[in-house]
């Protein structure tokens, strides 16, 4: 066997394990997608608590790292390690203030994002607008930047209640796009 064709089939060989890897990260990121679209679904309000829950262990688990960084990291300068180390100071906080009242820091993230969310649809529509001369397609960019404002407007009315629509909105997703791709990685197996 010449030295061509054993790197050939290690490459061949590679490549399936890689098509594998691709079709069972479809598969898990699928049904897990499903999985966490029916929790939003049937316990949206626990499933908010502990999304906030893992969004405060993140913060605390990079306040620590930041805090080390500049506690120990040899290359930073005086502003660099002072930065570091207030900034893993704030991150720890923050999650430590987030567990001291889950539903009301999951309450605060959902009106917060929706806030966000209702601004950038407005900010959006007015961009399409400012930006019409150079549309080749007037109308639907017309029809975009009225939608998109009135969207936002619209959560901006009623934060709460945008809140709950977005996320039931994320629970529909999920379900759809994580069983889709379920599908793909046991469809295109084959």
């Amino acid at each position: 066997m010449t030295a061509s064709l054993k790197l050939f089939r290690r490459v061949a060989l590679a490549g399936t394990a890689l098509t594998l890897l691709v079709v069972l990260a479809l598969l898990i990121g699928g049904l897990l997608g499903v999985a966490f679209g029916v929790a939003v679904l049937a316990w949206p309000t626990k499933a908010a608590v502990a999304l906030t829950a893992v969004i405060a262990v993140y913060a605390i688990v990079a306040g620590i790292i930041y805090a080390a960084l500049g506690v120990f990291a040899k290359s930073l300068g005086a502003g660099g390690r002072i930065g570091h180390v207030l900034l893993g100071l704030f991150y720890i906080l923050a999650g430590a203030a987030a567990f001291s009242s889950l539903q009301r820091s999951a309450a605060f993230l959902a009106v917060f994002l929706t806030i966000m969310v209702g601004v950038m649809w407005i900010i959006e529509g007015v961009t399409a607008l400012f930006v019409l001369g150079d549309s080749g397609a007037k109308v639907p960019t017309i029809i975009f930047a009225v939608i998109s404002v009135i969207a936002g407007f619209t959560l901006l009315a009623s934060p709460l209640w945008g809140a709950v629509l977005l996320w039931w909105f994320l629970g529909a997703s999920m379900i759809v796009l994580g069983a889709m791709n379920a599908t793909r990685a046991i469809v295109g197996r084959k």
